[in-house]
């Protein structure tokens, strides 16, 4: 199995052509003197525009080597996408709400350098699942709230970013897979997921939910119906608000997928959505 694995990530890597190099590790600002990083997926013909992806579970933002990342974006790059796979401030050290405003961050200083990516600064869409759905909606919904705004840390250990505070921090379009959309019931202590454990004060301005109005980016939500994680009611529920607001929306609803699409079939349903959905808008 393990041989197996191995053989289809050297194809992968083997595919990509020479000019289309991953440039790993970009550093969008730091925290307690750590570096905040992105890494930057070129498309061997892109068309111009770029998609963040959140790397977050559960508020977890877990390094990888980038190749390790291919089979999961491979997807969008075919399609010409250029991809920024986003690393936020770590739970279990850090909260929510630094992730909230790390990713905030991420999103200006890929537009302060977006020439040299090769993209247009209006055309960047973002995407995540779960955690990173959350994260994605709050870009999509409240993307504007200035840097370290809501931080668990003390002024003096407060985030150093590397962008303009006033950079637009707006996306042109969201792709989200079963993502949490109100965050006030689900704040507090938590062994599983110990992001949530910050000020209960706080959680309103980190629910995405509670952000909608007529002027957000076309907004694409994907969800199991057999999810027991995040159930489908966090989906639906904020389809309401968007279709009360007016703002472009689809809901596709993976009959029985769970949290995660492990199934390769309905992985597979959901990743052809998600690029028709920036093809579309971005």
């Amino acid at each position: 199995m393990l041989r197996a694995k191995l053989i289809v990530l050297v194809m992968l890597i083997s595919a990509l052509p020479v000019h289309a190099k991953v440039t790993p590790d970009v550093i969008y600002g730091h925290r307690d003197g750590m570096a905040l990083t992105y890494d930057v997926f070129p498309s061997a013909e892109p068309n111009g525009a770029g998609v963040l992806y959140m790397v977050s579970g559960g508020w977890f933002s877990v390094w990888q080597p980038p190749e390790k990342r291919l089979p999961r974006i491979s997807a969008l790059l075919e399609a010409g996408f250029t991809v920024f796979a986003v690393h936020h401030a770590s739970a279990p050290r850090f909260k929510v709400p630094d992730a909230v405003s790390d990713v905030r961050a991420a999103v200006r200083h890929i537009k302060e350098n977006a020439t040299a990516y090769g993209i247009d600064a209006d055309r960047l869409g973002v995407w995540g699942g779960s955690a990173g759905g959350h994260l994605s909606l709050m870009l999509g919904l409240n993307s504007e709230a200035k840097p370290g705004k809501g931080t668990t840390e003390s002024p003096m250990l407060s985030p150093r970013y590397l962008a303009n505070a006033d950079t637009d921090a707006s996306v042109a379009a969201v792709v989200a897979y079963f993502p949490p959309v109100d965050l006030r019931p689900l704040t507090g202590p938590n062994d599983r997921f110990p992001a949530l454990d910050y000020p209960p004060e706080l959680a309103a301005g980190i629910s995405p939910i509670l952000f909608v109005d007529k002027s957000d980016p076309p907004i694409k939500l994907i969800h199991g119906d057999a999810d027991k994680l995040v159930p489908l009611t966090a989906s639906t529920s904020l389809v309401s608000e968007l279709e009360k607001a007016g703002v472009v929306h689809d809901l596709l609803v993976i009959e029985g997928g769970g949290h995660g699409f492990r199934n390769p079939e309905r992985a597979q349903q959901a990743r052809t959505a998600l690029v028709a959905w920036f093809k579309e808008y971005l």
